[in-house]
């Protein structure tokens, strides 16, 4: 397994950063790999170690690139300057940061990795592991790319060195063909000894579809695929003593990083928590340090959370004017309990009693957001989605890094904010 996971580290080197490939004669190549049941799922589970496994991980860069941008975290020692420049966002944000730059490589290279699984699927001739199999990449490819585009306005979905830079739009429709091509695997789809567990392939397959539709704009599909997804059943990656949570173990277990920015959430006081809101506890200490899924090294950490598949329909039905139904699916998040929720996460509030229009559901319901997911990398999205106020993030979107730049002339012209 260190071999695989070694070789598929080395190859998105290459593929990021280097025009020459050295090969070691002594081992097998990636494709005499990838051309065996044992080294495709070792190449599968080498997928979840890239995306969750340490400081330059996807999870770890993408939740702690949001948090600060948005002001759900604050930098708590200096030390940590390109976190600190992700918290001063604006122009302090350039093309070397290495935690942007990480969280391009890796995505990139997640992107690429997985498509080479998916195109050597039929090494796998038993049913279900190659469904598992297949099910697998193509939720790393989706979102790989899913997350990189809350990001960066453009994105190369190809993975060859010059690769031509795609439209918000076409990257979401790439993402979106990518996870609905694994619809006649799911219901084989079971996973299999062997192959890194925790992850409900059809519930998560049907909860980033939602995700990914509402991100475009398609809400009929986004509430179709919402409804489809059990939310009582869990998702999740999973840690242990060598495969640490990144959050907890590189920042908020050592107090050495970043911690939350208050008990507020980083909201504006316009959006401040309920005082009784039993999410705060849930999230974040009394002296502002983490909880919630962060707070042990061998803590999972949800793919999704039930809560935002209800939002969905909630966000989904208040843009389609059924203010009624909206309310009701809101109600469902502001009034759920801990015990009911498949994660623990319930706020055991009231229901809605605001002002029964458009605009102001659709509030209530970004601010159940930016509680409910706290800590999710999702609030920058969000943020941009809801046409919140720029001052409450200090980037729309982030500079493209230097090492793409040097290496695809096809780079576009960073943004200006």
């Amino acid at each position: 397994m260190k071999k695989i996971l070694l070789s598929i580290v080395v190859a998105g080197a290459f593929l990021v950063s280097c025009n020459d490939e050295f090969l070691d004669p002594t081992k097998p190549s990636q494709e005499e790999v990838l051309s065996t049941r044992s080294g495709l799922i070792g190449a599968t589970n080498g997928l979840q170690q890239l995306w969750s496994n340490g400081r330059a991980s996807v999870l770890y860069t993408s939740i702690t690139a949001n948090g600060l941008t948005t002001r759900e975290l604050r930098v708590v020692n200096a030390g940590n300057v390109d976190e600190g420049f992700l918290e001063a966002g604006g122009t302090s944000l350039t093309a070397n940061n290495a935690v942007a730059k990480n969280l391009w490589a890796y995505g990139m290279v997640i992107n690429s990795e997985a498509q080479k699984i998916l195109d050597n699927i039929n090494v796998l001739t038993v049913e279900n592991e190659k469904a598992s199999v297949f099910t697998h990449a193509s939720i790393f490819k989706a979102m790989a790319l899913g997350t990189l585009i809350q990001f960066y306005e453009k994105v190369p979905t190809e993975t060859s060195k010059s690769a031509d830079f795609k439209s918000r739009a076409d990257v979401l429709a790439k993402v979106i063909s990518t996870l609905k091509a694994t619809e006649p695997y799911l219901n084989t789809a079971n996973g299999f000894t062997g192959l890194v567990p925790g992850i409900s392939y059809k519930n998560t397959v049907n909860a980033l579809l939602a995700r990914y539709y509402l991100m475009l704009g398609d809400n009929d599909n986004a509430l179709a695929y919402a409804n489809l997804v059990n939310v009582t059943v869990k998702s999740e990656f999973r840690f242990d003593a060598l495969t640490n949570n990144p959050i907890a173990f590189n920042s908020i277990a050592t107090n050495n990083n970043y911690q939350p920015r208050d008990r507020n959430l980083g909201l504006p006081s316009a959006l401040t928590p309920a005082s009784a809101d039993a999410r705060i506890n849930f999230y974040v200490t009394a002296d502002n340090k983490a909880l919630g899924f962060f707070d042990t090294s061998l803590k999972s950490i949800p793919l999704y959370l039930p809560g935002e598949i209800t939002l969905i329909k909630a966000e989904v039905l208040a843009r389609k004017n059924d203010l009624t139904g909206a309310v009701t699916e809101l109600n469902k998040v502001l009034t759920k309990t801990a015990s009911s929720d498949a994660f623990g996460v319930g706020a055991n509030l009231p229901a809605y009693a605001g002002t029964l229009d458009q605009a102001s559901i659709l509030t209530e319901i970004y601010k159940n957001r930016c509680i409910e997911l706290y800590m999710s990398g999702l609030r920058l999205e969000d943020s941009r989605r809801f046409n919140r106020p720029a001052t409450e993030r200090n980037r729309n979107w982030y500079p493209y890094p230097d090492s793409e730049r040097f290496n695809n002339p096809n780079t576009p012209a960073d943004p200006a904010n």
